[in-house]
């Protein structure tokens, strides 16, 4: 099932930019995409959403929202909080098989981390990835502490028997510290999964020609991209004193 689940090591890191790049990447390798955002929290009705803004920068990709809620909450919470129903794991499961039953790749942005709560049963976006069988990729930062998370992700992971298809750091700054350069060599170790990407700082807000001209050369050939994670880390690595 050409279903890719796409979760954060927490909120902020980049995650809905990574899934415009990989569906930017995938449309230029001539595939059809759709993308399924599991709950979208923190939006009014008439504003556009995570969905929305890949297929801003992205392109032509189908979008489905299974629900909204107005408080930026983690989606059981802001769920309960409006009086409305919650999004449960099976029905995630349920949208995205679907959608990959006419499209070539589907990917599902999930909420937050990978075990932010969908529902009053503590169904979590990995609770619908092993419904799918899908790999998961795994957004993370660039600097201090994201070691700790991305391990912690990738652990989950593997205790549910799924795999973590790899690692793309949302965020890479343009002036790196130390913790980030060194980070490069640290995080496919701690993951035990290989580097997939660096999303430069601020992609977000380039053209939507710009972005897509220019997705490919941030993921690495696994994602349909061109970028050398060992190219990008002999650049990168820092100096020994």
């Amino acid at each position: 099932m050409p279903v890719l689940v796409i979760t954060g090591t927490g909120t902020e890191v980049g995650k809905t930019v990574v899934t415009a790049a990989v569906a930017a990447t995938a449309l230029a390798a001539g595939r059809s995409v759709a993308v399924l955002k599991a709950a979208q929290t923190g939006v009014r009705p008439d504003e556009p959403g995570d969905a929305a803004e890949v297929a801003r920068l992205a392109g032509a990709v189908t979008t489905a929202e299974l629900a909204r809620y107005p408080e930026p909450l983690a989606p059981a919470t802001a769920a309960r909080r409006a009086g409305r129903a919650p999004v449960h794991p099976h029905e995630i499961a349920e949208a995205a098989a679907k959608l990959a039953t006419e499209h070539d790749l589907v990917l599902v942005e999930g909420a937050g981390g990978l075990l932010v709560r969908f529902d009053a049963a503590g169904g979590t976006l990995a609770d619908a990835a092993g419904l799918l069988s899908a790999p998961v990729l795994v957004v993370t930062q660039a600097g201090l502490g994201t070691l700790n998370t991305t391990e912690l992700t990738a652990r989950e992971l593997r205790s549910r028997g799924l795999a973590p298809a790899g690692i793309v750091i949302g965020s890479w700054p343009a002036v790196p510290d130390l913790a980030a350069r060194c980070n490069l060599a640290d995080l496919p170790d701690v993951a035990g999964a290989p580097l997939l990407g660096a999303v430069p700082a601020g992609s977000g807000a380039l053209s939507p020609a710009g972005f897509r001209a220019s997705a490919p050369d941030w993921l690495a050939p696994g994602l349909d991209g061109t970028w050398d994670a060992v190219a990008f880390q002999v650049r990168e690595a820092p100096r020994v004193s």
